[in-house]
């Protein structure tokens, strides 16, 4: 399966989540509101990715320990959102735990809540 059919089933898994273009690109919304992952292909760069929230620190983390797999995103990286790279190796498992954590991280609490089951 291609990088965005593989994101885009991973968030349209998750309570409430809808997609729709914004700035030209697949964007993911809870209840059609809040974004929790924006598509990148080659958006301002040569790089395919998402953009996303993170919780605090993760971004300058990850970014730090694996700048080949992580960037911090334009427009919004001064938010603490984080860039991952989907035009390298990818493993599907860690981008499973960034897409539901970037949910939590803006989803109502009752939204959020489900995702533990």
């Amino acid at each position: 399966m291609a990088p965005l059919d593989e994101l885009r089933a991973l968030c349209l898994a998750l309570p409430e989540a809808t997609e729709r273009l914004s700035h030209g690109e697949p964007t993911w919304f809870i209840r059609g509101r809040k974004t929790f992952v924006m598509f990148a292909d080659r958006h301002h760069d040569d790089k395919v990715a998402f953009w996303c929230p993170a919780p605090p620190g993760a971004q300058e983390e990850l970014v730090r320990t694996e700048p080949e797999r992580f960037f911090r995103p334009p427009y919004v990286g001064h938010r603490g959102w984080l860039g991952v790279r989907l035009d390298v190796d990818v493993d599907w498992t860690e981008i499973t735990q960034i897409v539901r954590e970037a949910y939590r991280q803006v989803a109502p609490k009752s939204l959020a809540a489900l995702l533990d089951g």
